[in-house]
């Protein structure tokens, strides 16, 4: 069995896979002070829980965003599993090449995302991948296999977070899309100018990176968080797939793998 770990800003998703088969996964918090026992804990209680036995995972893959959680979460593998984890960064194979003007600048989870986009979804074309997690980020690889261009914007969560923090009598809400954007209460205008607003910003910024590229059949795949929310309310995004950084994950596993 494989382990497959993405570590966010807000949250580390984790996730087996028995063969090519996803067979459970999970979300914990992300905290920069957890030491490594409390992480190799919560692995063991999350597996033992879901009648997964440690012994079996035999190898793991990380890709991670918070460079100080991973000196404790690696010891946590190497202590709890005797795992060495292949961690995504400079040297791991991925099919993709990074022509950016600072390839280190570009998050593992970005390129985890297009690994699994080209791989599945996008027949030697060229393909955009939307990430709606802290942040959401709109990635392009072309045919070649080659990343040129990224786009980043704040979450939507981090849209709301502001909202009512920085205002004295808007109240925290639930994210959620009310059936018409003629609101008529404090709450439904919130979330209509959130979800309907972001949906604005997510289509626009599709057609502006097709209209640059010269490309109007790109297709779109998107994941992370709140982006079944997004994807369903618009039919700019192709495909939405909430496991896409889980099967990127694999398939770099798979191909960087040696027993």
């Amino acid at each position: 069995m494989v382990l497959v770990v993405d570590i966010g800003n807000t949250n580390i998703v984790i996730g087996v896979y028995k063969g090519n088969e996803l067979v459970g996964n999970w979300r914990i918090v992300t905290r920069n002070e957890k030491t490594s026992d409390e992480y190799g804990i919560s692995i063991f209680s999350l597996l033992s829980y879901n009648d997964i036995n440690h012994k079996n995972i035999n190898s793991a893959i990380v890709s991670s965003v918070v460079p100080n959680v991973m000196y404790s979460f690696e010891n946590a593998l190497k202590k709890f599993f005797d795992i060495e984890p292949i961690v995504v960064g400079p040297g791991v194979k991925t099919g993709i090449t990074i022509i950016t003007d600072n390839p280190r600048e570009v998050g593992a989870d970005r390129i985890v995302a297009l690994v699994a986009a080209r791989e599945l979804y996008s027949k030697g074309d060229t393909i955009i991948a939307i990430d709606f997690g802290t942040a959401t980020t709109y990635d392009v690889v072309n045919e070649k296999g080659e990343f040129r261009y990224g786009i980043t914007s704040p979450g939507i969560q981090i849209s709301a977070d502001a909202m009512w923090q920085r205002t004295a009598q808007l109240p925290k809400i639930e994210i959620k899309k009310p059936d018409s954007i003629l609101a008529k209460n404090t709450v439904t205008s919130m979330q209509a100018g959130l979800v309907y607003g972001y949906i604005g910003q997510v289509e626009y910024i599709i057609k502006k990176i097709k209209e640059e590229l010269h490309n109007e059949n790109i297709k779109v795949v998107a994941t992370g968080g709140l982006g079944r929310l997004i994807s369903d309310g618009t039919s700019e995004i192709d495909i939405f797939d909430p496991h896409l950084i889980f099967k990127g994950l694999k398939i770099i596993h798979d191909k960087n793998y040696k027993e």
